[in-house]
């Protein structure tokens, strides 16, 4: 017997508690958790819990966190101590990106040290790194879905690209930079190093791709192994940084900038934005097709949430899109309820927190709890 067959058999649907780690969508999940009658826990780390147990706690008929497991370190998690509480309480996990980075992108670990069910595919969460093989790369190539070029090497840069290096002081989080030549790659390379903004090490592993012109849209889904259906919950935009506060600058002042600012793509949130109709069904033959290459390459494939970050892109002959970044989780946009796709499959908006949840209670009414959990 397995340990997830044996957490299985040892959880009661009735008493179920939905779970996350306190950061990115924690509150979404909760929320949606509580609307259809389960409790909720939020795990944090010591000092970063008020959100949660204070704020956002649920009494007097308000909030909806109902517990906070607070760890000396988010890595504790990994522990039997904290994994044992999640398991007292019937705990189902839902995991969000922060969940990765704050164990360290440990993913041997999430996939197998972590002993509580997981709402979702937890073998999908590796390919956000790309560094990984197979990764959402090949993901993408196996599901015919465009992605920009990618380069090997600076010396074949012959147009411009976006290169992504891992940050010296914060490793989860990307440093960017532009450049249109091999020559400007290397300046602007040693530049960021002569400051400390990443090494020379996490250069050599730095992605290197064709910088894609157009708007950012992103493709919120959910896939229900239960029916077979795939949906689109809404569409955002992300807000970052000073990439946005550059795009309010005049032209002539841009170069400037980007000489005295090194670029940020940092996440500071996300505005609902919407799509022509026209271009709904690629929209979702590219879902469609994503949904059915991950279950060739990491079965049991997509259960749930997962986003396509994308960049829509002119005709002739027709606006398309390029997928610049792929999401194998929930995504970190609560208002894209605030879009209407979701209403116009329910007749009312769906947040992807509150569609978890009614994926849990069908799958505990039919039986079926262990198509949802890895």
């Amino acid at each position: 017997m397995t340990w997830l067959e044996e957490a299985l058999g040892a959880l009661d649907p009735e008493r179920l508690t939905v779970a996350t780690l306190g950061s990115h969508s924690a509150l979404e999940v909760c929320r949606g958790a509580k609307a259809h009658g389960f409790g909720t826990v939020v795990v944090t780390q010591r000092g970063r819990d008020r959100t949660y147990s204070h704020h956002f706690a649920a009494r007097d008929g308000l909030g909806c966190v109902d517990e906070v497991i607070a760890l000396a370190r988010f890595r504790d998690l990994l522990g039997r101590e904290a994994q044992n509480r999640l398991r007292e309480r019937h705990a189902v996990f839902v995991p969000h990106r922060s969940f990765e980075v704050y164990l360290d992108s440990d993913y041997d670990a999430i996939e197998h040290a972590f002993r509580v069910p997981m709402f979702g595919n937890r073998f999908l969460l590796r390919i956000e790194e790309r560094e990984m093989v197979p990764n959402q790369y090949d993901l993408l190539d196996e599901a015919d879905i465009r992605h920009p070029r990618l380069f090997a090497s600076p010396d074949q840069i012959d147009r411009p690209v976006l290169v992504k290096v891992l940050e010296a002081e914060r490793g989860f989080e990307r440093a960017f930079f532009i450049a249109r030549s091999p020559d400007e790659f290397d300046r602007v390379a040693a530049e960021r190093m002569d400051a400390g903004v990443f090494s020379a090490e996490a250069l050599a592993r730095a992605t290197i791709e064709e910088f894609i012109l157009g708007a950012l849209v992103n493709f919120n889904y959910f896939y229900s192994p239960l029916t077979g259906r795939l949906e689109l919950l809404g569409t955002d935009a992300r807000r970052q940084t000073n990439a946005a506060g550059l795009a309010t600058l005049p032209g002539f002042l841009h170069q400037d900038a980007l000489a005295a600012t090194p670029l940020k793509y940092e996440e500071a949130g996300h505005v609902a934005v919407t799509v022509l109709e026209s271009m709904l069904e690629m929209i979702f033959e590219a879902g469609e097709r994503f949904v059915e290459a991950a279950a060739r390459l990491y079965p049991p494939g997509v259960i749930g949430p997962f986003a396509l970050q994308s960049i829509v892109t002119p005709g002739p002959p027709k606006k398309s899109f390029v997928v610049v970044d792929v999401s194998p989780r929930v995504p970190g946009s609560p208002g894209i309820a605030a879009t209407p796709y979701s209403t116009y499959l329910y007749g009312r908006p769906v947040p992807v927190g509150d569609r978890i949840a009614m994926e849990l209670r069908s799958a505990i009414d039919s039986g079926r709890l262990q198509e949802v959990l890895t």
